[in-house]
């Protein structure tokens, strides 16, 4: 789920997020040893800072960071915020980072020091996610190699808003297999324990 400020797509206000915290820890009781992980993205604000609470945020299994408003912001800007957002201990991926569309009318990259973000990403162990979403498919495959040479870490998301959109899946593996990202640096190829050990490290 989203953060508050994204109200497009109901973002969880801090104590609609408690609430979900709650249910899960209920219903992982309840179903163990199934065990469903805690999860957000929340928006990266302008200065870096991230749109919830840190103590809720200390709460959650993963952390993936998006930038989702001022995706026109200069270079200059956009560096340092999506920098400071990836240094945070407390998230584990970088969201869609050119927030590109690419379809109908389309949306253009966001302007950013590639080589500066994807550093930061793996100095921190923080994971730089391949979208699967078919409009978007973020990173262009550039930008995937380089977070690759990089040495950054890699996890394929569908962005699903629907079950049903979970069949996207497809379209991001197919990406990390043409750019040759390493399967061993795939985070969401590890074990639900490895990689509980990777978000909490």
């Amino acid at each position: 789920d989203h953060s508050p400020r994204l109200k497009v797509a109901s973002g969880l206000s801090a104590d609609r997020l408690r609430r979900q915290l709650e249910l899960v820890d209920k219903l992982n009781a309840e179903l163990a040893p199934f065990r469903l992980l805690k999860g957000i993205e929340v928006d990266i604000n302008e200065d870096g800072t991230l749109d919830q609470e840190p103590e809720l945020l200390d709460q959650l299994d993963v952390v993936v960071a998006s930038v989702h408003s001022k995706l026109r912001m200069d270079e200059k800007e956009m560096t340092p915020r999506m920098i400071a957002a990836v240094s945070n201990p407390r998230v584990n991926i970088l969201g869609h980072c050119t927030g590109r569309i690419v379809v109908g009318r389309g949306r253009p990259e966001s302007q950013f020091d590639a080589d500066a973000v994807f550093g930061a990403c793996a100095e921190h162990d923080t994971a730089v996610e391949i979208n699967s979403r078919p409009e978007r498919l973020d990173p262009p495959r550039r930008l995937l190699r380089k977070a690759v040479d990089a040495g950054c870490k890699v996890s394929i998301d569908t962005d699903a808003h629907a079950p049903g959109q979970l069949e996207w899946q497809v379209y991001g593996c197919a990406r990390a297999a043409d750019c040759e990202v390493p399967i061993e640096t795939i985070v969401n190829t590890w074990s639900a324990d490895e990689l509980m050990s990777w978000a909490r490290s």
